[in-house]
């Protein structure tokens, strides 16, 4: 073996780099209207159920993942105009595609571990949560599984825009394979598919030029 260093790092490291820039490019895109297991310390984000579709919202498109949109006339359809307003490059289904990559990111990261990725993604009290859940993970010397083996439905729930800062809470409905081991050993979650209700809500100081949008709360269905 050579004492060289391995090019295959720096290409892998290119590659992640490149991702997490595209992601917050997307995610900060114009929107015209408008979870892992039950670990330890980790915000809770999650419910067994669906919650019905209302009067209140319409569906987005048609696509394999159902997204939806609130109408126009209620309060939240409200609110993304106004922060339409105030950012006219914000789009309300460009959003939600780069809220679903910034999910899948997230669910991804918090399972391994990832702190760098957690830390672009996540507002500071937010990733002092996730930091928090994955250092007592590490020091239980615990290991998180998590596959999200489908997405079922992305629906935004509600908006405001307080001053500057833009906020946008999203339904993620996602099937998942979530299992905690200790020295081999389940500790938590089993290999089953168990479908999975996330409740996030993101913000943007839309007086920036930073487009990224960061996850600032989680809460229960």
């Amino acid at each position: 073996m050579s004492g060289g260093f391995p090019i295959d790092l720096i290409l892998f490291a290119m590659v992640a780099a490149f991702l997490v820039l595209r992601l917050r490019s997307v995610l900060g895109k114009r929107q015209g209207y408008e979870r892992p297991p039950a670990t330890p310390g980790m915000p809770e984000a999650r419910s067994a159920r669906i919650e019905a579709v209302t009067d209140d919202v319409a569906p987005a498109r048609s696509d394999s993942v159902r997204r939806v949109l609130p109408i126009t006339s209620s309060q939240a359809g409200q609110a993304l105009s106004r922060i339409a307003a105030a950012d006219p490059a914000f789009e309300p289904n460009a959003f939600l595609d780069g809220a679903e990559g910034a999910f899948r990111m997230i669910v991804a990261a918090f399972a391994q571990g990832d702190r760098q990725t957690l830390r672009s993604l996540l507002s500071d009290d937010t990733y002092a949560g996730f930091e928090q859940a994955v250092t007592a993970r590490e020091n239980a010397g615990e290991t998180q599984r998590t596959e999200l083996r489908a997405m079922q439905e992305i629906a935004i729930e509600g908006a405001a825009l307080t001053g500057n800062i833009a906020e946008v809470t999203v339904r993620f409905v996602s099937d998942q394979v979530n299992i905690t081991t200790r020295n081999q050993e389940i500790v938590a979650g089993a290999d089953a598919v168990t479908e999975v209700v996330d409740i996030w809500s993101f913000q943007r100081d839309v007086s920036q030029k930073d487009p990224t949008w960061k996850l600032a709360a989680t809460r229960s269905a």
